[in-house]
């Protein structure tokens, strides 16, 4: 099933469930109407709890970047602030300047229940669904700038584009056989597998969720693949005027314009 989050054409915000109309809390109990949804305009289909991301997960682009890879997963976070719609601008910083943002297709997991202390064989239990997350990151302050703390260079307003739907886990029950992609302007500039990643998903939630409760509503992305424009020679950093395209196996393509801070 695909769930969208729209607004209508009256402003107001309701869930969808392939097309139809959803009443009541996608996270607890709900019923889909035999209403049509009246899709004004679509929305990233959750508002996380929190978003908990991973750095360094895929081994080709650990490999690119020169990284060594650790014992377990490289962890940072993301404010609300970064969440941005399909179709909506990722935004180059310009008060706090950027020259150097790049794109970084990612898989990302939504937690459904609240979790604790998952094990691998019930990791997935929790999940609720999947969606398409562009994790886009400013180098100069990752990496330069930033102290040595990557949330800096990673938390600008826009900078987690989110959708365009969220596929439920029976339409995915194994996350990691998934073809992802990054098209920037028609030219294709990521291309791998989730099954890539150095930690799986259901590692992932085993190690995120140790010690610590994963609330409803988690967002959880998983890493990008090689490719990235910091890597590219010479790097290739986002413009105004570009578009960016991540499209992920059974979810859909999730596009945003890049345009310059007003």
């Amino acid at each position: 099933m695909k769930i969208t989050r729209y607004k209508d054409s009256q402003g107001a915000i309701f869930y969808a469930a392939d097309g139809y109309r959803i009443e009541g809390d996608i996270f607890g109990q709900y019923t889909i109407t035999c209403d049509q949804a009246d899709v004004k305009k679509l929305l990233a289909p959750i508002v996380p709890t929190s978003i908990l991301c991973i750095g360094l997960n895929y081994r080709q682009h650990a490999d690119e970047t020169g990284a060594t890879v650790g014992e377990y997963p490289v962890l940072f976070t993301k404010g609300f602030n970064t969440v941005q719609n399909p179709g909506d601008a990722i935004e180059i910083p310009t008060h706090l300047p950027s020259h150097e943002v790049d794109y970084e297709c990612e898989l990302a997991v939504i937690i459904g229940k609240p979790c604790k202390n998952a094990s691998r064989e019930n990791a997935l239990d929790f999940v609720l669904g999947y969606a398409c997350a562009d994790d886009v990151s400013a180098r100069d302050w990752q990496l330069k700038r930033g102290g040595g703390q990557w949330c800096r260079g990673k938390t600008f307003d826009t900078f987690s584009p989110l959708g365009p739907c969220l596929v439920t886990t029976d339409e995915i029950p194994n996350p990691n056989a998934l073809r992802l992609r990054t098209i920037l302007n028609g030219e294709v500039r990521q291309d791998s597998n989730t099954n890539d990643m150095i930690f799986d998903v259901p590692a992932l939630i085993q190690f995120l969720s140790a010690s610590n409760t994963l609330l409803p509503g988690t967002v959880i992305l998983t890493g990008t693949p090689q490719g990235v424009g910091m890597a590219s020679k010479p790097p290739r950093w986002l413009q105004e005027g570009d578009s960016v395209s991540i499209e992920i196996e059974k979810i859909g393509t999730l596009t945003n314009p890049v345009i310059k801070e007003a």
